[in-house]
C-alpha cells in the first residue's frame, strides 16, 4: 500500500511564509515600540551613572583623649578576719550581717569574768609581795644602822638583807605586769572592728566556744571605701604609663563588663615590680572612693587608663577611614556631590575616632557609610541631608554599630510598601 501525501494550496503556504516571517522580524526590532527609559538606581538619571545613597559626616578639630584600656579585677581595700585573740565562751554579737561598722566598733565579746577572777588573783598576789617588800626595807635599815653602831651584826647579814630586798622589789614588777597582762585579756573580752568596713556573713553564733587558735574567725570584714583594683597593661605600654606618671596623677575610669556603662572614676596608685613572664603583662593598681558602692570585691571590670589629651586635632569618624592597595584613604563629598578618593595619613585611633595628620582640613565632609561602591567620581546624595559630626557618635558607640544602623534604615526603607 502506498502512502498518501496531502498538498496546501499555494495562497495558503504563502500566507505562513508571511507571518513567520513578521514574528521573526517583531522579535528582533522589539514590534517597533519605543525601549523604557533605564531608570538608575538613584531613580533621576536616566541612562547614566546611578546615584549612591552614603552618609556624611564633617572633618572637625577637637581634643581627643589617650586612653590605655585593660582587663582588672576589683579588690577590697583592706580585708581583715576577725579572730579571737583569747579562749572563752562567745556572749554577746553585736553586729548584723551587711552593716557598715566604723574603726573601734564593738563587734563581738567574749565572757570576761575568768579574767575578772585572775585580775583580782594577780591584785591580790601584787599587795602581799609589796608588804613583804616593805618588811624586808625596813629590816634593811635597822641591820645598816647596827652594823655602822659598833658591828653588832656582820657585813654578810647586812648583804644578805640587802639582796633580800632587790629579790622582793622584782617580785612585786612581775606582780604588775601579771596584773598588766590579765588587763589586756579583759581588753581582748570586747572585740572591736580595726578599720571601717561592711561585715560578712556571721561565722559563730552566740554561746559557742572561741579559741585564739581557730582558723575561721568570727567574720570577716572588708573596707570599700576605698576601694582597689588590679588590672593588666602589655608590657610594652609599661614605660609609657610610667613616663606620664612622672609629672601627674593618672585618672582612671572602671567601665561594666560589657564596656558601656561607666561605674566610678579614680587613681592610678602604682606599677607591680614585676612583669608575668607568662602573658607579658604587667600588674597596675588603682585606687578609687567608690562613694555610690558601684564597685564590690572580685568584681570584674574594664579599665580604661587616660594617658594624655591631644589638643586641636583634625578627626574624622573611624568608619570613614579605608585601606587599600594606595595606603589609608577617604572619600570626600565635593559640592557637585561627586566623591574625591584622598589619601591620608592616621597620626593613632581611639574609640570611634581617627586622628589625620595630614590629607584632610577641617570642615571638609567624608563618606561614612556606602564606601564599598564607590569609586573617583561616583555621584552620590545623601539621604539625611545635613552630615553628622564626627563628634556626634557616643563614646562607647563602635563603628560598626553605628553603619549597621543607617543600613538597617536603609533596608527598612527599601521594604516599605509603596517604595
Amino acid at each position: 500500500m502506498k502512502p498518501s501525501f496531502t498538498f496546501l494550496p499555494a495562497r495558503r503556504t504563502a500566507a505562513l511564509i508571511a507571518l513567520f516571517a513578521a514574528l521573526t522580524g517583531c522579535a528582533l526590532t522589539g514590534c517597533n515600540k519605543p525601549a523604557a527609559p533605564a531608570q538608575g538606581r538613584g531613580g533621576r538619571n536616566g541612562g547614566g551613572p546611578p546615584v549612591i545613597p552614603v552618609a556624611v559626616a564633617k572633618v572637625e578639630t577637637q581634643d581627643v583623649p589617650i586612653f590605655l584600656t585593660g582587663l582588672g579585677s576589683v579588690e577590697a581595700y583592706n580585708t581583715v578576719t576577725i579572730k579571737s585573740r583569747i579562749d572563752g565562751q562567745l556572749v554577746r554579737v553585736a553586729f548584723r550581717e551587711g552593716q557598715d561598722v566604723k574603726q573601734g566598733d564593738l563587734l563581738a565579746e567574749i565572757d570576761p569574768r575568768t579574767y575578772q577572777v585572775q585580775l583580782q588573783q594577780t591584785e591580790a598576789t601584787l599587795f602581799k609581795d609589796k608588804a613583804s617588800l616593805q618588811d624586808a626595807k625596813l629590816n634593811l635599815e635597822r641591820f645598816k644602822q647596827l652594823y655602822q653602831e659598833g658591828g653588832v651584826i656582820s657585813k654578810q647579814q647586812l648583804d644578805t638583807q640587802d639582796s633580800l630586798v632587790n629579790q622582793l622589789e622584782g617580785t612585786v614588777r612581775s606582780d604588775q605586769a601579771q596584773i598588766d597582762n590579765v588587763k589586756l585579756q579583759l581588753v581582748y573580752t570586747r572585740i572591736t572592728a580595726p578599720v571601717s568596713g561592711r561585715v560578712g556573713l556571721k561565722l559563730v553564733d552566740v554561746g559557742n566556744m572561741v579559741h585564739a587558735a581557730d582558723p575561721n574567725g568570727l567574720l570577716v570584714l572588708t573596707q570599700l571605701q576605698p576601694i582597689a583594683v588590679v588590672f593588666s597593661l602589655p608590657e610594652d605600654q609599661l614605660p609609657t604609663v610610667s613616663q606620664h606618671m612622672r609629672g601627674t596623677t593618672l585618672n582612671v575610669d572602671a567601665y561594666s563588663r560589657d564596656d558601656r556603662t561607666q561605674l566610678a572614676s579614680g587613681k592610678l596608685l602604682t606599677i607591680d615590680n614585676q612583669i608575668d613572664q607568662t602573658t607579658g603583662t604587667g600588674k597596675l593598681k588603682a585606687i578609687f572612693d567608690n562613694r555610690n558602692l558601684s564597685l564590690w570585691p572580685q568584681q570584674f571590670v574594664n579599665i580604661r587608663l587616660l594617658l594624655e589629651t591631644k589638643k586641636n586635632s583634625t578627626v574624622v569618624p573611624a568608619a570613614a577611614i579605608q585601606r587599600g592597595p594606595q595606603g589609608t584613604y577617604v572619600f570626600t563629598l565635593k559640592p557637585d556631590k561627586t566623591v574625591e578618593l584622598r589619601t591620608v595619613q592616621l597620626a593613632f585611633s581611639q574609640g570611634n575616632m581617627a586622628a589625620i595628620q595630614n590629607g584632610l582640613n577641617p570642615g571638609e565632609d567624608v563618606i561614612t557609610d556606602g564606601q564599598d561602591k564607590l569609586q573617583n567620581g561616583s555621584k552620590v546624595e545623601v539621604p539625611g541631608g545635613a552630615p553628622a559630626n564626627a563628634g556626634d557618635q557616643p563614646p562607647g558607640q563602635k563603628p560598626d554599630q553605628r553603619q549597621g544602623g543607617q543600613q538597617g534604615k536603609k533596608r527598612a526603607q527599601k521594604s516599605a510598601p509603596g517604595q
